[in-house]
This record gives structure tokens, sequence and C-alpha cells, in this order.
């Protein structure tokens, strides 16, 4: 979706259109008659009759005159292959140009062959016109031989030609015509410039771009420093980028909306986002092209709220979002989990009237889902009159991910009914669900028939997904066989999920084997070293915890600090293991206090076996008690009504003791919490979670 985006924004040097101008491809061509412009004032049925008329009458260029008028294409070629019409240079051209409007290739062809039967000799405009007409129908090679035939060729014919083969990606060809040149102009340079920027050739660009200003006889116009702009953006090039705008401002091109465009552009993807925003402060008529493009550089540098903000800023110009802004932003909504955000947005899409086919829509379902609403997922989601395989997958996997794995896979079915073609992030969803419900049989099944029924390749987040179901329920030997079988080399994520399966069925060989794996991957992962450690913690092998506490503390590995979030009234509360800064943070520990002897009497035990363990008992207790997630639910429970449902956020995955601790509060206070971690959304409700305490 997000590549999408970016296609829709590339500077205007990216998607140059190198249009060759009327002058030099078409000559101005004779006015009607005035008898033959009161033609165009009869209906078409008293133009078909004076078509008739004047084939009778052998008048076949006033015929095809008319056909053209009417862009009736297929009859004006079969009156051409009539043996006694001999139609004129104008009905050619214009035959030409309905046909390059069209990207009618075989229509075309038969117009060059009637001009070869008839001995029509086209002068080097219409040839200009039929090179023209072979490059745009992508068939560069048959131009290049209609190039090599012409008695006659000019400037404009060089141009077609290399602007041809550039962008039909043949960068080679077109640079050894432009060697050839014998005159070039601006619109060769620019072409064979912007050409290079698009086959991701960037320093090709600019050492081109270099020679042309060290000729005099041309000067750089704004498509030309478009395309040099783009290919400093794409190297990177910060240096280059502030030579080319120097340039800009003393050669007074600092005063057009492309060149603006191109330089925010360029500042953006050089990573001096607050420069990129000055020029965009300071570009005039700014379309919505250039607001989408400065939002999602916030996104992409990680500043979300300034997104947002201006963002905020787009709706009160006047200026409508497209489909790809809404996109951006929702995705942005998605990936920081700020439903409160996205419903502002949904609200607006809904009020300005949104296309529901559009991709867009599709982005509602993924941010809603992502965000762990899932029920207003599938409340979009059936209000879509044509559901892509985007929409189908996302929500897919928000029931996988927020333990609903039934109606993911009931879901999964409903899909392929419909006639979708699932793709390979649908099927992460569904094993995914298949690991969460336990089907462990039902998710090989899955497996398998990505390649042998949907004709698909297996990825690595196929064989990540499938390592984790197998391992999560003990079955190693298979998840060791598929391992040694797999075309790719295992992936961070596959070894992760093979080492948490270790964790619980207490597999501490191959747990070893996972993690030294993980450690080349990734040495500087801090959960590695937890994990491995509380393998060999729970195993009693205590002389093995402290060598890779040893080990954390030579190679500086200091373990993610724990950060839990919940939003309320708009505002983001977030919470540390043991946390005081909050102003009612005496009311949360008392709370919690009152909970924790209440969980007791109810049966709980903390689960005090990954704690470090030169630790005391009692002090073990204390630091479960004050784990971040528990601090942001106690606050939640006590800053909302009664039975109020209480959303959490966390960076990292919950601990077991948080797990159990918020399944029984959730049955003292009859509260919903939802809590997602990085691993997925938990359900609490009732003293149980719908993760089935798989996660």
């Amino acid at each position: 979706m997000r590549a999408n985006l970016r296609a829709s924004l590339k500077l205007t040097s990216h998607s140059f259109s190198l249009h060759i101008h009327s002058a030099c491809t078409m000559r101005s061509s004779s006015s009607f008659s005035t008898a033959q412009k009161e033609k165009t004032f009869f209906e078409p049925a008293n133009k078909d009759q004076m078509i008739t008329r004047l084939c009778n009458e052998n008048k076949f260029n006033e015929a095809l005159q008319i056909l053209c008028e009417q862009r009736r294409l297929k009859e004006a070629i079969q009156m051409l292959e009539r043996p006694e019409t001999r139609a004129s240079a104008t009905v050619f051209s214009t035959l030409l140009r309905i046909c390059i409007d069209n990207r009618a290739l075989e229509e075309g062809k038969k117009i060059h062959k009637s001009m070869k039967c008839s001995g029509f000799r086209p002068g080097v405009v219409i040839s200009n016109r039929l090179l023209d007409f072979y490059c745009k129908c992508d068939k560069p090679f048959d131009a290049h031989n209609l190039f090599v035939e012409m008695p006659e060729r000019d400037l404009c014919s060089w141009n077609i030609m290399v602007s041809g083969f550039a962008k039909l990606g043949l960068i080679d060809e077109a640079r050894k015509l432009f060697d050839e040149m014998p005159e070039k102009d601006n619109f060769s340079w620019t072409a064979m410039i912007s050409g290079y920027v698009r086959q991701n050739k960037p320093e090709c660009a600019l050492v081109l771009y270099r020679v042309m200003q060290r000729d005099e006889n041309f000067k750089c116009n704004k498509f030309t420093i478009s395309s040099a702009l783009a290919a400093s953006a794409s190297v990177q090039s910060l240096r280059l980028g502030k030579e080319i705008h120097g340039h800009i401002v003393r050669t007074g091109l600092d005063s057009d909306a492309v060149v603006w465009s191109a330089l925010s552009d360029m500042y953006g993807k050089c990573g001096s986002v607050d420069e990129a925003r000055h020029i965009f402060d300071r570009t005039k008529d700014k379309d919505v092209v250039s607001w989408t493009a400065m939002i999602d550089r916030y996104f992409g540098d990680g500043r979300w709220e300034e997104g947002y903000l201006l963002f905020s800023c787009l709706m009160e110009s006047g200026i409508r979002p497209n489909d790809f802004t809404f996109a951006g932003v929702l995705n942005a909504c998605a990936h920081q989990t700020t439903e409160h955000f996205g419903k502002q947005v949904h609200g607006y899409m809904t009020r300005i009237g949104f296309d529901p086919l559009s991709f867009a829509a599709s982005t509602l379902v993924h941010m809603y889902a992502k965000c762990g609403s899932v029920d207003t997922a599938y409340k979009v989601f059936k209000r879509l009159p044509k559901p892509d395989v985007v929409s189908w997958t996302s929500l897919i996997n928000g029931y996988a991910q927020n333990g609903q794995p039934s109606e993911a896979l009931q879901l999964f079915d409903l899909l392929l009914k419909s006639g979708t073609q699932p793709d390979h992030i649908t099927f992460v969803g569904v094993l995914s669900a298949c690991t969460h419900a336990g089907l462990v049989d039902k998710g090989l099944e899955y497996f398998y028939s990505i390649k042998d029924k949907h004709c698909l390749t297996h990825t690595a987040d196929h064989y990540a997904c499938v390592i984790d179901l197998l391992s999560r329920f003990g079955r190693f030997k298979e998840a060791e066989e598929i391992i040694s079988q797999m075309p790719m080399k295992p992936d961070k994520f596959l070894w992760a999920s093979l080492l948490g399966g270790c964790r619980v069925h207490g597999n501490v060989e191959l747990a070893k084997r996972a993690a030294e794996a993980l450690f080349e991957i990734e040495p500087e992962n801090a959960a590695t070293y937890v994990t491995i450690a509380n393998v060999y913690a729970t195993a009693g092998k205590w002389t093995e915890v402290a060598k890779i506490r040893q080990v954390m503390e030579e190679k500086g590995v200091v373990k993610k600090p724990g950060i839990s979030w919940i939003n309320l009234q708009r505002k983001d509360y977030v919470f540390l293991v043991g946390d005081k800064s909050h102003p009612r943070s005496k009311e949360i520990y008392e709370f919690l206090g009152e909970l924790w002897r209440r969980m007791k009497e109810e049966g709980y035990v903390p689960d005090i076996d990954n704690v470090l363990h030169d630790v005391e008992e009692e002090q073990k207790e204390q630091n479960l008690s004050y784990h971040s997630e528990k601090l942001a639910v106690a606050f939640g429970i006590i800053a909302t009504p009664p039975g109020t449902q209480i959303k959490i956020f966390k960076n990292l995955r919950t601990c077991v003791d948080c797990h159990t601790a918020i399944k029984y509060i959730s049955k003292i206070e009859e509260r919903r919490i939802i809590v997602r971690d990085s691993s997925r959304f938990h359900c609490f409700e009732g003293g149980s979670c719908s993760c089935k305490d798989y996660w």
C-alpha cells in the first residue's frame, strides 16, 4: 500500500512526460473549407449519409475527415484499404494521432501498411508521427527500423527515439543514440537525464547533468533541474542537492512550483526534513500531491505527531485529500495504534464521500484491525462493494492477532469462495490463526497448499509461522526437518519462534542452537539473551545463566525497558516498570496493593521463576507487581467508569506473570481488558484470555 503512495508522489522529473511538441511532429494543416466546417453541425445519422454520398463521389479524403472527427478508427481504416482511396498527409497524421492516444498498435500498423501500398511517401513530419506511434505502443525496435530507413531526419526524430528508448528502459540504446545526435537541445538532455533517474542510475544522471552545465549553449529548465534533484535524492547526497539549490536561486527557477516540489522531495529523502518543510512552507499554490508528500516525509522520519498535525492543517486548507493522503495517514495510525486519530480521519472521509472501491477504503480495514478494533474493521469490510485481497488479508490477520482464529479461518474460506486469489501475506494470517487455535495438522495442510494448490512460493515468513506452530506444541523433530529443507537461510523471526517454543517446553539443547543463530544475526538484541537465560534458569542451570549475564555486561547489551501506555480522552499515558511519575501514582499503587490482596484470595500465585534468581522471594514479588502493564491497567480502571473496556499497549511481549495477573483482574473488576504486546492482542474477560495462554 505504502509503495503505491510513493509511486503517486514521484517528482515531475520522474514522470516527466516527454511529449513531442506539435511543432516538431505536425505542420499546420489546412483548415477546412466553410462547407466542410458546416458539416460538423450535422447529426450522426446525417453524417453517415454525407459519408456515403462523398464516397459515391470519390471524395474519400472528405469522408475520412468526418470519420476522424468522430474517431471512428476501424471504419476509417476499412476505407483506407479500398484501392481507390488516396488519403492526404493530414488524414494519415490525424489517424496516427488517434492510434497514439488509444495505443492502438494493430490499427496503426494497418495505417502504416496503407501508406506503403498506396505509394504515399511520408515526409519527416509524418515519419516522426510514426516513430512516436511505435514508441508509445512499446515497439521501440520497430521505431528504430523506421528511423534507420528515413531519408531525412530532424532534431525531433532523434528526440523521439532517445526519449522512447529511455522511457522503455532501454537506457544503453538511448545513450548510444544520444551520443550520435548531430545536434541537441534541452529536450534531448532532459530526456536522457530523466531516463537515467527512472532506471535507477542516478550517478549517470548526475554525470550527464554536469556535462550539460559545462555547455554554454544550454540552460537547464525546470524539468532538467527536477531530474537532477531526483538523482541527488536517490544517492542521498545533500551536498549535491544544495549545490543544485544554489543554481536554482541564481538562475531564477526558484519561482516554479515543479522545482519547489522537487527541492522539498530532495531535502526530505536526504534526511533533512526540516529543510523540506521550509521549502514546503514557501511553496505557492500547493496542491494535494505536495501536501501528501510532506506528510509522508514526517511519517517516514518517525515524526508521527508532526505528520498528524500537518494533515489537520490540510483538512483546514480547503484542499481535498486524495486516496494516497488517506492511505498514508491511516497506515501511520495503524503503525502507531493511534485509533482515535484514525477514527477522525474515517469520519472526515465519510463526510466528504470517499470511494468504497478505492485502496484507501482497504486501508481503513487495516487500520482498525491493527488497532485491535476487529469488530469495527469487519463493519467497514462489509460495506465494501468488492473487497480486494488487501481488505480480506487485513481482516484475516486482525482476527488471528486478536485471538479469534475460528473467525480468521472462516473468512479465509469465504475469500476462496469469492474467487479472490490469496497472496503470501494472507497465508501469514492463516498460519498464525492455526497457531493460536492449536490446529497444528490443519496449519501444516495450509502450509503445503501454498505451493501445491495456490501456486505461490513459500516465503521466509511462511517458514517462520510454521516453525512457530510446530515448536509451540513441542513437535521439534518436524520443525527441524522443515528447517533443513528450506531453500533460503532461516531468518531471525524463525529462530526466535523456535527459541520461544523451546522456552515453553524446556528444550534446552535446541534453545541453545536457536540462541546461537540469533547471536550471529543480531548480537545486540537483548531479548535473545533474556529468553535463553530464562530457559537455563527454568532448567536450574544457574552457571549458564551467570555466563549469559556476563556476556551481556561485556558486550554492553542492555535489556530494552518495558513501556506500556493507555489512551484516555485522546491523550496517551505512558508507564515504565516501577514508574511513579504519574500525578495519580499514589492512587495507582494503593489500588494495585488492594488488587494484589484480592487476587491472592482468588488463588493467584506470582510467577517468580523468570525473575533474577539472586533476588529475595519477597523482592521478586514486588518486582512483578509494578510491571508497566499492571500500572497502566490500574490507572485505566481508576480513571474510567465501572464496566468500561480498557485497551493497553506494550512495546515488549507480556510476561507470564502479568498475563496471569490481568486474567484475575478482569474477573475481579468485571472488565474487558485488551492488551496489545509485541506479539499479538490479548483480550482478557471473565478470568480468561483470548489467546488461550498461547502467545
